[in-house]
């Protein structure tokens, strides 16, 4: 596994609206060949460039890649920076987050949020929200990787894997006999959402004509699956990994052999309270960064769990989190393999920057299946709501300039499948897919 740089920030801060910060990195080892941080030099920060206000209400769900936000406040790091009254809050889904985005901190809801990051163009296209159009940014990615597609254990002597070919003359034997076949996610038009409909189109199954898609918060699944009411889901950890341990059902995947290194999570926010608050959203990405950076480091990984597994936080064993987040699978069918290089990660490998790229790819399925108009301005809707411009001004004053990639695109995009998807040219990609609506 590569090792990350461990990075020390020494700061020196007054009160926010009158002091100096000063900011000295230090940096030691690597993290891989793509992505080497500089050595850090001072950063002065005028009193003139503090926070315009040291509030912001932050929502997050279960999972481990909200870690990021956790870590930054628990250690401190909004603090640092100035942001001395945020609020990291417990959401109870991924349509309670959106709901709290629409009315925002000053209608008693949330200003930004761990989020799917498909959701802040389906908010700000109004498309989950009734029609009502609130303008949304995303200014990090917070994860890569670390989510996982289980099957109940009525599919167990399957052991079904990447291949999702032989359930489709299983699910169709169930369909004849009355029975409905439920495959869950998190959200429509989610991360979730999508890496199941690929997975299953994938091996012929048309996720709306031969299954039923049902929406189940990700903290739910496991209950729901324990009681028979679904056959097959997507989610992040820790839940398919308490899954296996409660031995109710078993993992066919983690998300990353789908794709490896897919974008999940980001950090969104809305798009008044940023254009409102620049300086203070520099400092919330500074901060929510050095969470990122903590959290890659392989020293930190157990405490890190620790906190996450605290009741304020996500109150589950610290054994349903501790391996997923080294690395190590067991996929509940006898197959137990190191896969460190497709576990969550969070900074290294570019973990944290918000490619366009990538969004591109979640807009084209979008389209793919009918979630939006096939005649959307796909590049128009990224270049409104992607703010890689502010991660890569953040980056620059954390004195990680070199982890900033020459490009917005990452460039062609290989499915497990063998399915590419060129950023240049996403209508080839479209027309190559045997089952969508369009």
């Amino acid at each position: 596994m590569s090792r990350l740089n461990r990075r020390k920030f020494l700061i020196t801060v007054g009160t926010a609206a009158a002091s100096t910060v000063m900011l000295h990195a230090c940096s030691q080892g690597t993290t891989n060949q793509a992505a080497q941080p500089t050595e850090g030099t001072a950063v002065s920060i005028d009193p003139a460039e503090a926070p315009e206000t040291p509030t912001a209400k932050l929502g997050f769900i279960a999972l481990t890649d909200s870690a990021p936000l956790i870590i930054a406040k628990e250690k401190g790091f909004f603090d640092k920076y100035g942001m001395t009254d945020v609020s990291v809050e417990k959401q109870a889904s991924w349509g309670t987050t959106r709901d709290n985005l629409v009315l925002g901190s000053g209608g008693g809801g949330i200003d930004g949020a761990h989020i799917l990051t498909p959701m802040p163009y389906l908010i700000s296209e109004g498309i989950v929200t009734d029609g009502k159009k609130v303008p949304m940014y995303i200014l990090a990615r917070l994860n890569v990787n670390g989510q996982g597609i289980s099957l109940s254990n009525d599919y167990l002597d399957m052991k079904v894997s990447l291949d999702s070919t032989p359930l489709k003359e299983v699910f169709a034997k169930r369909k004849s006999e009355g029975k409905e076949v439920k495959a869950a996610m998190t959200f429509p038009g989610g991360t979730h959402d999508m890496w199941i409909r690929y997975w299953l189109a994938a091996g012929g199954i048309d996720p709306d004509q031969d299954v039923s898609t049902i929406v189940v918060p990700p903290p739910q699944m496991v209950a729901n699956v324990k009681v028979g009411n679904m056959d097959a889901f997507c989610v992040g950890e820790p839940w398919p990994l308490q899954t296996v341990n409660q031995q109710i059902g078993y993992n066919a995947l983690t998300t990353g052999e789908l794709w490896k290194d897919h974008p999940e999570k980001a950090l969104g926010m809305r798009a008044d309270w940023v254009d409102q608050n620049p300086k203070a959203t520099k400092a919330l990405l500074m901060a929510t960064m050095e969470g990122q950076m903590w959290c890659s480091q392989p020293e930190n990984k157990e405490e890190m769990c620790k906190i996450l597994s605290q009741r304020a936080w996500f109150n589950v064993p610290f054994e349903d989190i501790i391996d997923r987040s080294v690395g190590k699978f067991d996929f509940g069918t006898g197959r137990v393999e190191e896969l460190p290089d497709l576990m969550q990660k969070y900074w290294e490998d570019n973990a944290s920057y918000p490619f366009k790229s990538h969004d591109l790819w979640f807009l084209t399925e979008h389209i793919r299946w009918g979630k939006l108009p096939p005649e959307t301005n796909i590049q128009a809707l990224v270049d409104a709501v992607n703010r890689e411009d502010l991660w890569r001004e953040a980056a620059t004053a954390l004195g990680q300039e070199s982890m900033i990639p020459k490009s917005t695109s990452r460039g062609a995009e290989t499915f497990f499948d063998g399915v590419t998807f060129d950023p240049e040219n996403p209508q080839a990609y479209l027309d190559s897919l045997k089952i969508k609506r369009v």
